[in-house]
């Protein structure tokens, strides 16, 4: 997907973990979004960065950049939600664009795609963004639901 997709992306799931993480209606709540979804904007902008250098889609759209933003919180105690915006950034281009990742480069050049998805030049790109997002959106949700039902805390949200 292009820029504007990964941004529209990358905003919709920050206000919507924002949300879930402080579902309250006040204050606290506005406070949660704009905690949460700045990063995970930003973390849904890093993996193109690769369009400057490298390989695109391949160099920074892989398992091993997510596990280093992934590692951030333990490692640094901070930029908690960035991974969260490099993840969804995996999900949309593999779910929402015909040409897919290389999820396991440099070890493996194959780029990895659904039948979902479409150009990222087709006029349906932004709908089929809307649609991975509210897919994204509904499995965090089970899981965050999911840990809170079982007792248990995500370790890297909140």
């Amino acid at each position: 997907m292009n820029k504007k997709e990964h941004i529209i992306n990358g905003v919709l799931i920050g206000i919507g973990v924002g949300v879930l993480l402080s579902p309250t209606g006040d204050k606290w709540m506005v406070h949660s979004v704009f905690s949460v979804a700045i990063p995970v904007t930003l973390g849904a902008l890093v993996p193109d960065i690769d369009t400057e250098f490298g390989k695109h889609r391949k160099t920074l759209h892989n398992v091993f950049v997510l596990a280093v933003f992934a590692a951030f919180p333990f490692v640094y105690d901070n930029l908690q939600y960035v991974w969260i915006g490099v993840l969804t950034h995996f999900v949309l281009d593999y779910l929402g664009s015909k040409r897919g990742i290389a999820l396991f480069y440099p070890l493996s050049t194959d780029e990895w795609n659904s039948p979902f998805g479409v150009k990222v030049t087709n006029r349906f790109a932004s709908i089929v963004t809307i649609l991975v997002t509210v897919f994204e959106l509904t499995i965090g949700y089970f899981v965050l639901i999911g840990s809170t039902v079982a007792g248990a805390t995500l370790p890297l949200i909140g």
